[in-house]
């Protein structure tokens, strides 16, 4: 990618030019990470592209054009589709979830007993309302978490398999038939309603999740390379993805056999996608652009400033609501919008940022921010799970802010 002048863009060149020598020297020669890519914005300028490591076992190189599996990256782009047809006026976020999936009609708490249907339920102190999927306050999880007995229903059922039994159909049907963990808006928990959400697009625009995407956000945005199933002539810029283990890292996904290679059967809204570093930082600047990347309206300005608002109930933070084993983020001094984490507070959070700054990452400790005040992106690509496994999210974020002039 083109970079600009990073003093012309306010930048101090040799603390922007430590960051990717800091990785290579920390992360990639030392073997914790098999690769990194790089990408610090200012406006629409790119200041810094960097790439270092190998994208597959065989030693080959890191290309500019890299595929990286961008995991729970993909929500925000999910969220940006609902608040389209919010727009249009054909859903609303107050809106119960059961006005358009009746499946989740009726849908009560769990009240104990054992991992098996049925289950011991009282009633919900307040329906699902749509912006409870976008701020994870469903009362939905994740079969990972490996926290509660619901969990382990939906580990039991392979609810989230994305090349099992379901589609968006039937994925919400068999939800429909497990309780929640909380009433809705009364905790915030990790989940899959961003899935969920997906289900809503496709039944509110009549379209499938990958069609919509592709209509209405990726080709006029020019992401030309973002899609659940990497066609067979791309192949080639798909790399491995590794898992964290004490030694070494471990194969997870093999870029010649990988599962993106086949269309899902259940197209996840919450962690399917592929995208290259210079697709995400054209959604990045959509965002800074308050809707808009060149001639592409996707968003209105207000709906921009609405999403990257923090919608937690009373104004509270994570650290008061979160009831998560895992997540994207850091919880104090966290709020989230709808479909982001939002910055409320740097001193709480304990990282140089900005008030009103908002961000997201996915399990493959990919990870990307918007900072409106100092006109500032970021994205950043490897291929490594679990995201928590290093703190190279806050080392970046404290590296690029101290590089500002």
């Amino acid at each position: 990618m083109q970079t600009a002048d990073p003093d012309a863009l306010g930048f101090i060149p040799n603390r922007l030019s430590y960051i990717p020598e800091f990785i290579n020297e920390r992360y990639i020669a030392s073997g914790k990470m098999k690769n990194f890519q790089l990408t610090i914005g200012r406006g629409d300028d790119i200041a810094l592209f960097a790439s270092g490591g190998i994208a597959r076992e065989d030693g080959a190189p890191l290309l500019d054009d890299q595929l990286f599996r961008i995991a729970s990256m993909t929500k925000p782009i999910t969220s940006v589709a609902f608040m389209q047809l919010v727009e249009q006026g054909k859903v609303a976020l107050d809106d119960p979830v059961h006005r358009v999936l009746p499946e989740f009609k009726g849908l009560g708490v769990y009240a104990g007993g054992g991992a098996q249907v049925p289950f011991a339920t009282t009633p919900t102190e307040a329906p699902m309302r749509m912006v409870d999927l976008l701020r994870h306050t469903s009362g939905l999880t994740y079969a990972f978490q490996n926290r509660s007995n619901i969990d382990l229903a939906y580990r039991d059922r392979k609810i989230e398999k994305w090349h099992g039994n379901h589609d968006l159909d039937s994925f919400v049907a068999d939800l429909g038939t497990l309780p929640l963990e909380f009433s809705p808006g009364t905790a915030w928990n990790y989940s899959v309603s961003t899935d969920v959400l997906g289900a809503v697009i496709q039944r509110v625009s009549g379209q499938t999740l990958d069609a919509y995407f592709a209509d209405h956000i990726l080709a006029p945005l020019g992401m030309d390379d973002t899609f659940f199933t990497v066609p067979e002539s791309k192949l080639g810029r798909l790399g491995d993805c590794w898992t964290w283990t004490p030694k070494e890292p471990v194969m997870f996904d093999r870029a010649e056999e990988s599962i993106w290679s086949r269309p899902p059967k259940l197209l996840s809204g919450g962690g399917g996608l592929i995208s290259t570093s210079a697709d995400y930082h054209r959604f990045c600047r959509m965002l800074l652009g308050k809707g808009s990347l060149g001639d592409a309206r996707i968003l209105g300005r207000k709906t921009i400033e609405l999403m990257a608002q923090n919608h937690l109930p009373g104004g509270r933070d994570l650290a008061d609501m979160s009831i998560a084993m895992f997540s994207e983020t850091q919880n104090a001094g966290t709020g989230f919008g709808l479909g982001l984490a939002v910055n409320l507070d740097p001193a709480r959070s304990m990282m140089p940022g900005s008030a009103g700054e908002f961000y997201w990452g996915g399990m493959y400790s990919t990870a990307f921010f918007v900072d409106p005040v100092e006109d500032l992106t970021m994205v950043f690509m490897t291929q490594l799970q679990p995201s928590n496994t290093y703190p190279i999210r806050r080392e970046l974020k404290t590296l690029i802010y101290s590089a500002l002039a």
